[in-house]
Order: structure tokens, then sequence, then C-alpha cells
């Protein structure tokens, strides 16, 4: 038996009940593809049930504002998704007239959309023999064929890629492309798979090798950076506080957080009180500053950990621009400031 035909069997016999399993429509496969990219399922899902309820059509996605977008998409991270998500439904509705490119080649035009997502989309909504190459599928190559290439090089994207693209039912390539992903999430998991009950035991390498936590190779990233952010949070005697858009292209683009201090190391009481006099938020204004959290919140990020502190600055007049404390949850946050927000209890 080939190794699609042991994968899709096993696939039909152990594959989840998902909603997006039950639809070839582009718009939901789109939709479930990237919310779980970076993302596991678990967490995922919620968010894919609350989007096509609040925009049940590309139409409605593409009609929204931006702030209404980064909202719904608030806590999963990585918001340039979001946005991206975003400007592709305006192409597709307002260009495309709602309809979804069909192959591969012109799912790649779309913003946000790359190798892989093409793949699924072409492949689970079209028919289109392209074969997806995920997390769970280099896991799953790598292993049953020994395979040594780092899966985060431009070889080993080329090599896998290539490979899948040999293995894939050319007569079934939706069935295949979900099976192996499928196989690589509940089978041949990351770590400790259940290998006894594989269909594969017989003839895979890493097994035969007892090289199963070995692969898939991957070269280490850089370190990531340190940062230390202090986050104002302004409490004013008409109940205001204050809540800055982020602009330019780095983190959290186009979200809402409280004045923001980045320091070059942890700032003990004295030092940051005396530092804070300048901010052209204070100056002129008397003030009662106060450290919210004792200890540093870290917050993981791909490439830095942020260091932060939350400084609670109490002003004994109005704030002109602030915003009433009552709306603070209205707006599409970070989810290190959301979780502050919550835990703070804002009334």
């Amino acid at each position: 038996m080939t190794f699609s035909k042991i994968i899709t069997n096993w696939y039909s016999n152990n594959k989840r009940n998902l909603p997006w399993r039950q639809t070839t429509d582009p718009y939901y496969i789109w939709l479930s593809e990237i919310i779980l990219q970076q993302t596991q399922i678990a967490q995922g899902l919620p968010y894919y049930e609350s989007f096509l309820k609040e925009f049940p059509t590309i139409f409605h996605l593409a009609s929204a504002e931006e702030s209404q977008v980064l909202k719904l998409w608030q806590g999963l991270g990585y918001y340039s998704r979001a946005r991206n998500l975003h400007a592709a439904a305006r192409n597709i509705a307002n260009k495309l007239d709602g309809v979804f490119p069909n192959t591969y080649k012109e799912l790649l035009k779309l913003k946000g959309v790359g190798d892989y997502t093409a793949s699924a989309i072409a492949s689970i909504c079209f028919n289109e023999a392209t074969a997806v190459v995920d997390g769970n599928v280099y896991r799953v190559l790598s292993r049953y064929f020994g395979i040594d290439t780092p899966i985060n090089t431009s070889k080993g994207v080329k090599e896998f890629k290539e490979l899948a693209q040999k293995l894939i039912d050319k007569k079934n390539p939706a069935e295949f492309n979900q099976a192996i992903m499928e196989f690589g999430a509940v089978q041949c998991k990351p770590q400790n798979p259940n290998c006894t009950i594989c269909p594969f035991k017989d003839s895979c390498v890493a097994l035969q090798k007892n090289r199963i936590a070995e692969l898939p190779v991957k070269i280490k990233a850089a370190k990531a950076k340190k940062k230390y952010f202090n986050f104002l949070v302004f409490l004013s005697n008409d109940n205001k506080t204050i809540l800055e858009k982020r602009k330019g292209k780095g983190i959290w683009q186009n979200l809402y957080q409280f004045p923001l201090v980045e320091t070059e190391q942890e700032m003990d009481f004295e030092t940051f009180n005396a530092l804070i006099k300048t901010h052209h938020l204070l100056k002129g204004i008397s003030f009662e500053l106060s450290l919210y959290n004792k200890d540093s919140i870290i917050h993981k990020l791909s490439h830095q950990h942020l260091y932060t502190k939350f400084w609670i600055v109490d002003i004994d007049q109005h704030l002109v621009n602030g915003i009433q404390i009552s709306e603070v949850r209205n707006y599409a946050v970070p989810i290190l400031i959301g979780n502050f927000i919550e835990s703070f209890n804002f009334q």
C-alpha cells in the first residue's frame, strides 16, 4: 500500500470533527487557515466561530472597520494576520466581486497568503493537486524518511515541498493534504508520539533508528532581545485614562496601548518617578505615582521578550484628551494590555 493510501485510510478512521471540514467554501477555508497559523485548534476554534458570526460573508468582513477586526482578533497574537485578512477581504469583495481566486498561483497574490495557505485552499476548495507543507507535514516526512535537512532553511523548504508534491494523491489532493496535517497533529505529535499504534511503524526511518526526538531538524533562532516597557496608566478625577494608537510597522501596529516609556533596563520607583516628570503628558501637572506590579510581567514574542511594568498615574484634574474609563474595553489592545485591564478591574 502506498504512503498516500495508508495516510488517507488512517484519516478516514481518525479525523476530528471540525467545522471547516464540513465545507469547501473558500471563505470558510481561508478564514480557518489564517486563524490557525501559529495557533492551536483549541484556541483558534472560538475565534473562527466568532468571526463567522460577526462576518458571515466576505462582504461583511470587507465592509468592517479595521478596528473591529483587530478587536475580534484580540488574544490571538501575530496581528499582521488580522490586518492582512482584512486587506485581502476588501480586495476580493471590491475588485473580484466577492469571487475567490481558484488556482494556487492566483491565491498567492492575496495579501497574507503564502505557499501553505494557497495550497490548502486550492486543494480543498478547487481540487488542485498542490501539496501543503506546514509544521505537521515537516514532522511526518522528516521522521518517516529520516531527513536531516533543517526545515527552516531555503534548502529544507524546497526539499520538503518537492517530496510532498511527489507523494500527494493527484486524484484526491484535498483528502491527502488534510490527512497528512491531521496525522502530524494527532498521531505523529512533537512529543511522545504513540509509535506502537502508528500505521507506519514498520517503515518509519526515525522509529527504526531511534531518532523520533531528533527530527525534524531546525536551526536555532537568534536569542530573543530583552526590552523594558513601562506603561503609564492615567487615572484622572473625571474618571478618564489615556490610550494611544501604535503607529509604524513594529509589533501591535494599529492596536491601542497606555502611553509607553521604553527604558534600557528595569526601573526602580525613585528613578522612574524622576524620569517621567519631563514626560510630555506630565509637564506642569501634579501627579501621584504608584507601581501596580512589583515584578515585571514577561511577555514573550517570537523575537523579543518584553519586561513590563504598569505604573498608575493619579492626577487631580481633568484629562482633556482622555477616554472614559468605562470605554477602555471597547478598544483593540494587545493581550498584554488586555490582561492588565481585566486584572486591574477598571470601573
